[in-house]
């Protein structure tokens, strides 16, 4: 990991520099659009509501959209559709072969398949910002939600549907421009910087609550307890399962080339934190569906909103499977091993080919079982904590998971760069100087 002395000289690397101040423009781009506000929408009732809906998946959903929800802003959706289209294509790819085709394309089948998310999200966006103005318009007409539309009717939900569809697309645009232009993962970051902006809001409602009683071992507890879930997102994340290799020597004319050792690096947590993202976006279905009058919905909408054992457990079960589902999509042993085939490698007393790929996906799987369970308990356990100590712990372990998980991946991208600009004379005196150590290629 890159010293803090390191860091602080981003500025000195001209590209890094762009990358960084884009990347920091862009976001500061979907933070103003946070508080603009759909049209025909009265923001101060909204916020009066929402002001009541912190415990529930209304409050979750409003603290992934960095409080887009509670001013029911032009990005009142979030990036959450574009995310769900991800899902549902990585799914197809399963099933629907033409999908699993464009997978082994390469980059023409990878543009092909953001292709079809774009449209994936078009569409859920759509669909999602309808069952938004329907479920906002039945609220005006009770007394919890009086006032929220001003004229409710067909206008306001067309209106509603173009602007949050319009929303959407423009965080999704907004997210690939970061990630190809700026530093970091666009999409991350953009989710990372909504549940950011909470925190200063979340403390202030703390003390205004116990104003007369700050109750100051609750509040080391919950110090505590998000200083140990940090600890433990930092140690997983970082925890690598080290498969030694060994390269095969081979002659050319009077050389010899290979005969060196080296490690296959597999991560605990290789899903990263694509599974709690995944699972929370496929909880806020239930909520568009029962404000459509689908039928059963009302009823899973309400299993979702109590956040007691049931929901804890269905939360947890759909983060194990989609750390394993998106570890066996995005990692295939047989294309590890046929690469390590290749490079004339093989893993010490295991045959290459075949036996290599079992072996690494008999790895896998064990490791993934142990990431799995570690994302399941970092993203649950913290809420049921708050639950015994009657305290309602906004920034849970999904939200900490989140913000720690891209943290680390886009200070590792930063040092990327930073390492690569510190090479010095690779193409004059075939020397290089990383982090004040010479190292010598033979050139």
């Amino acid at each position: 990991m890159t010293t803090l002395a390191g860091l602080r000289n981003w500025h000195k690397v001209p590209e890094l520099r762009r990358r960084i101040i884009f990347t920091l423009g862009m976001l500061a781009v979907y933070r103003v659009g946070v508080f603009i506000t759909t049209p025909g929408v009265d923001r101060n009732a909204m916020r009066q509501f929402m002001s009541g809906q912190s415990g529930n998946l209304l409050g979750f959903f409003n603290l992934f959209t960095g409080g887009a929800l509670q001013n029911l802003s032009i990005f009142a959706l979030g990036i959450m559709p574009y995310i769900s289209s991800s899902i549902i294509l990585q799914l197809m790819g399963m099933v629907y072969q033409p999908i699993a085709e464009l997978k082994k394309e390469g980059e023409a089948g990878r543009r092909k398949l953001d292709q079809y998310t774009r449209y994936g999200t078009v569409a859920l966006s759509a669909f999602q910002a309808f069952g938004i103005s329907k479920f906002i318009e039945g609220l005006s007409s009770g007394e919890a939600g009086a006032g929220i539309v001003n004229n409710p009717g067909i206008g306001f939900q067309l209106m509603t549907v173009i602007t949050l569809t319009t929303g959407t697309c423009f965080l999704m645009w907004l997210g690939e421009q970061i990630t190809e232009r700026g530093i970091g993962n666009g999409i991350s970051l953009i989710i990372m910087a909504g549940i950011i902006s909470g925190a200063p809001g979340a403390i202030v409602a703390y003390f205004q609550q116990n104003q007369g009683d700050p109750r100051p071992l609750t509040m080391a507890s919950v110090v505590a307890v998000f200083v140990i879930c940090v600890a433990i997102v930092a140690f997983f994340e970082n925890g690598r399962r080290l498969i030694p290799i060994v390269y095969s020597r081979r002659q050319v004319g009077r050389r010899v080339y290979g005969g060196q050792q080296a490690h296959l690096p597999l991560k605990v947590n290789t899903a990263g934190v694509i599974p709690p993202i995944f699972a929370s976006s496929l909880l806020m279905f239930p909520a568009t569906l029962a404000s459509m009058n689908v039928p059963g919905m009302d009823m899973l909408q309400q299993i979702v909103n109590r956040g007691d054992w049931v929901f804890n457990t269905g939360f947890a079960l759909l983060i194990i499977f989609f750390c394993f589902f998106y570890t066996n999509v995005v990692f295939q042993p047989v294309d590890v091993a046929e690469n390590l085939k290749k490079q004339q490698a093989n893993i010490p007393g295991i045959r290459p080919g075949k036996q290599t790929a079992e072996f690494i996906d008999h790895v896998m799987q064990r490791i993934t079982a142990c990431g799995a369970m570690y994302v399941a308990f970092i993203c649950v356990v913290p809420a049921i904590l708050g639950q015994m100590i009657r305290v309602q712990i906004t920034f849970g372990g999904t939200t900490i998971m989140i913000v720690v998980g891209v943290a680390l991946d886009t200070i590792r991208q930063i040092e990327g760069h930073l390492l690569k600009r510190s090479y010095e004379g690779l193409t004059g005196t075939g020397q290089a100087r990383v982090r004040g150590r010479r190292v010598v290629h033979n050139t």
